[in-house]
């Protein structure tokens, strides 16, 4: 009977001690096999990715097509040609039909897909070749949807310490114009900025409701970024004297706004304005600035403390940050000061935005707002109210492509600039006033017809003996 037990005892040790190896071997085994599915899967998800990269750059290639065949204002019919040959009549009636191509639109205009063949994904053409016998393996990757839309809904770009100014000159579709517009809204900062929001803080320890930031260096900068807005708008004729500091009745060529982000209704409320620290614009539904307040930003020699002082910074209030941006703000329009002409000239109409602090890094968006009645305009929805806006085209297009490897996909939306953006701004002015009404060193810009440089007392072109180019 004690044998037995022995026995017994021994069978259970080696019994538990099999289950408990067993146990572990199968957790080992799990582990394993969870590591080469997620290494797979990040494998695919990779290569998913740059099949629809590939699909980009094969759009950015066929919106060059279609620019080069609309240069100098060229027109073809409205349809598409015979053959089966890939002409420019086919390209620009592709682009103007999306509902039509599709999502074989740039297969096709670069001849990926046969004219006249039944829509399908475009292969990417990589092989990898295999060890020992040289032989190839195809990989199973292509872009299966590539886009490109011409007209959207706003103007979206970013800003960042390196970039930190952008021009944006509006051009508009379905006929509208620059007169059209009534306001414009400005959106900045998204969650793909960052996760944390660190607002500037509005503390009455100092005086009240000043606007303090925290020190450089000490710690990260206050999040969203302030923004500055300028709009430049002019009528048919203008100066340069009009454009440069002066207001009149209201109306003016120039205006530059500064928003500075705040979590609190109450320091950003109308109600609540400062002189001489800042001014609120939200009215307890969004923020707005009148046109009024837009136009008396531009009187820059006035430096007195009333009411009718606009050009303080501005308190945005961005609430949570729970939509796409975490702060906008909708800008009434002023009138341009009246020389002749239309209104609003189409040619001169162009807002700068810029990131006066060069940090944070910051996305942000456009939209233009139409004037009540007016055709072309387009009506979209938000979770506040509904507006009528302007569609830009000529500004931006919108490139959507969507890759596949085996049988996962990756989607990549992207924006690409359709016109030039390096418009020439002066950054920085630079005066040095003289002590007790002394000799002033100036720096002055000059505009000429054409470009010059000067070289010990000559200035080196055909504006040599008028250097000042009065006559152009």
């Amino acid at each position: 009977m004690q044998r037995f037990r022995k026995g017994a005892t021994s069978f259970y040790i080696v019994a538990f001690s099999t289950l408990i190896l067993v146990i572990i071997a199968a957790s080992f085994a799990t582990v394993i096999i969870s590591e080469v599915t997620r290494t797979s899967n990040d494998d695919l998800s990779q290569s998913a990715y740059d099949s629809a990269l590939a699909g980009v750059e094969d759009a950015k290639l066929a919106y060059s097509n279609y620019m080069r065949c609309v240069s100098g204002g060229k027109t073809y019919p409205d349809a598409l040609s015979s053959g089966d040959a890939v002409t420019c009549q086919d390209i620009v009636y592709w682009m103007n039909h999306p509902e039509i191509s599709g999502c074989d639109m740039v297969g096709r205009i670069l001849g990926r897909i046969g004219k006249n063949e039944p829509g399908s994904e475009v292969t990417i053409e990589e092989t990898t070749s295999t060890s020992g016998n040289g032989g190839t393996t195809q990989m199973n990757q292509a872009y299966t949807c590539a886009t490109i839309n011409t007209v959207l809904n706003d103007y979206r770009a970013n800003l960042t310490a390196d970039n930190n100014v952008r021009v944006v000159k509006a051009q508009f579709a379905n006929g509208v114009t620059a007169s059209d517009i009534k306001a414009v809204k400005l959106s900045w900062y998204t969650i793909n900025n960052t996760e944390t929001l660190r607002f500037a803080d509005f503390s009455t320890a100092l005086s009240p409701n000043q606007v303090t930031f925290r020190p450089i260096g000490e710690t990260r900068p206050a999040t969203p970024p302030t923004l500055a807005f300028q709009v430049i708008q002019t009528s048919g004729n203008f100066t340069l004297e009009k454009l440069n500091g002066i207001t009149e009745n209201d109306r003016t060529d120039r205006a530059t706004m500064f928003f500075v982000p705040t979590d609190s209704a109450s320091a950003s409320s109308t109600s609540r304005r400062v002189n001489g620290d800042y001014q609120g614009i939200y009215n307890g539904s969004k923020n707005t600035l009148t046109a009024v307040q837009v136009a008396r930003t531009n009187n820059q020699m006035n430096s007195d403390n009333s009411s009718n002082v606009s050009h303080l910074p501005f308190v945005t209030y961005c609430g949570d940050g729970s939509a796409a941006f975490a702060c906008s703000v909708e800008i009434n329009l002023p009138v341009p000061i009246q020389e002749g002409g239309v209104v609003r000239n189409d040619d001169t109409f162009m807002f700068l935005v810029t990131l006066p602090y060069r940090d944070p890094d910051t996305d942000f968006a456009i939209e233009f707002i139409c004037n009540d009645g007016v055709r072309g305009c387009t009506t979209v929805s938000d979770i506040d109210n509904t507006t009528r806006i302007a569609q830009i085209k000529g500004m931006q297009v919108l490139i959507d492509s969507t890759g596949r490897a085996n049988d996962l996909y990756r989607r990549v939306e992207t924006r690409l600039e359709s016109s030039d953006t390096s418009f020439p701004y002066t950054y920085y002015a630079l005066e040095m006033l003289g002590e007790k009404g002394g000799e002033a060193f100036r720096k002055d810009m000059i505009v000429t017809c054409e470009g010059t440089f000067y070289d010990g007392g000559t200035y080196r072109n055909s504006l040599q003996n008028n250097p000042r180019g009065s006559n152009c």
